[in-house]
């Protein structure tokens, strides 16, 4: 498995499969290709069908910036290894193709070709829940020190950075009012879900908490914020309110904390090994399941889980989001993504309680779910998969069609 550094990227949302993982390829592309200034890059399925709600193209622009784009929407195919496929062309004066690469944004920024994955250097040792489980009774360890064993001492200061920049993304999105970008006219709700909660006692106080940290995060992400992947922008609202609500509630020092993200980007690199983090291959079960098992477990790992309930919490949050659909109106990552954040939070604390109260033992093993979710994203129909064209996205163009 790759470093988590991959899992927690930093970096602009509303989108990493759409945004960050185009523009890293876009990079990559002009590096090939440092003295030709005219490039056309055409889009294919998913990024295609939802790429200017999610300002794929915006973002590209802005990427091959001074040299000239033309950007090609092909809502009608798909290239074979990925739904978001993305075709990249030199071209000379006159407009002919001097070279062409087809790449893939396959989730959380990350990209493959038909080499393989892109920057897909092994760290981990093992690559399931059920190897690390027998590591971890046989050396008395448990996941964060499985990623530190592999990863070193310095992923603490990396995760450190990523600390500091959940906190000041929570901070700013708390802060922020008004209406988020966009056709849809949706008004942040972060501001005033915080302040309601204050004036709250117990339960509703901090259920409110966590709805207000997640909201902060996600609207952040919906108006090009800067945001981490955990493990996608999209996605990205659930484990940092999580933690941040811990952090604030219970008085916990930072390396608590970051134990926390250590298990959390383990658990999402177990998921994006075995199954997928892209909305757009196994709709949104891979995105906000996979943010709510991390968030799941960290919660867990913090509280004094034993290794066994920390992957229960991890399996139950997975499994009660298989099926999840990836369906946002008109393609913006506003509805139903931020509140699909909000409610992960709060789904995540509930797993971590439930397996906190039991020995760790079950029936369904956290693999077992991750090879399901997979298999039901591949079943899944296309509709309904970060296309745009199905589920609450039909619906809503229906609704407004109708006035």
């Amino acid at each position: 498995m790759q470093t988590i550094r991959e899992i927690f990227k930093i970096g602009y949302g509303p989108s990493s499969s759409h945004t960050i993982g185009p523009v890293h390829a876009a990079d990559i592309y002009m590096e090939r290709h440092p003295d030709v200034h005219n490039f056309r890059v055409t889009l294919f399925g998913s990024l295609s069908l939802t790429g200017k709600g999610h300002h794929t193209d915006n973002a590209l622009i802005k990427a091959f910036l001074p040299n000239d784009l033309s950007i090609v929407w092909n809502d009608n195919e798909e290239l074979p290894l990925h739904p978001n496929g993305m075709r990249f062309e030199a071209l000379d004066p006159n407009g002919e193709t001097i070279d062409s690469w087809d790449v893939y944004s396959i989730g959380g920024g990350d990209l493959r070709d038909d080499t393989g994955i892109l920057n897909n250097a092994n760290v981990y040792s093992f690559s399931t829940m059920s190897q690390i489980l027998k590591w971890c009774e046989q050396e008395g360890k448990t996941f964060w020190e499985y990623v530190e064993d592999n990863e070193g001492k310095e992923i603490w200061g990396f995760l450190h950075d990523v600390w500091l920049t959940m906190k000041e993304t929570i901070q700013r999105g708390i802060d922020n009012e008004g209406v988020l970008p966009g056709p849809i006219k949706l008004a942040r709700r972060a501001s005033s879900h915080h302040t309601k909660a204050l004036n709250q006692h117990g339960t509703i106080k901090n259920i409110g908490l966590m709805f207000a940290f997640a909201l902060a995060v996600s609207e952040e992400n919906a108006s090009g914020g800067r945001i981490v992947t955990a493990p996608t922008c999209g996605s990205s609202g659930v484990l940092p309110a999580a933690l941040f609500y811990l952090s604030r509630d219970e008085h916990l020092n930072e390396s608590k904390i970051l134990r926390g993200l250590a298990t959390a980007g383990l658990i999402a690199n177990l998921v994006k090994t075995n199954a997928s983090i892209s909305g757009a291959e196994v709709g949104c079960q891979g995105e906000i399941g996979t943010a709510c098992a991390m968030a799941a477990a960290a919660i867990t790992q913090i509280l004094g889980g034993s290794p066994n309930q920390i992957e229960y919490a991890a399996e139950m949050a997975m499994e009660h989001n298989l099926g999840l659909t990836c369906d946002p109106v008109l393609g913006f990552v506003q509805i139903p993504c931020i509140e699909r954040n909000a409610i992960a939070t709060t789904k995540a604390y509930s797993c971590a309680v439930y397996a906190l109260s039991s020995d760790g033992g079950h029936k369904i093993s956290f693999d077992k779910a991750v090879s399901t979710m997979a298999e039901t994203g591949r079943d899944i129909q296309v509709a309904y998969r970060e296309t745009g064209i199905g589920g609450l996205a039909k619906n809503w163009e229906a609704f407004k069609a109708k006035g």
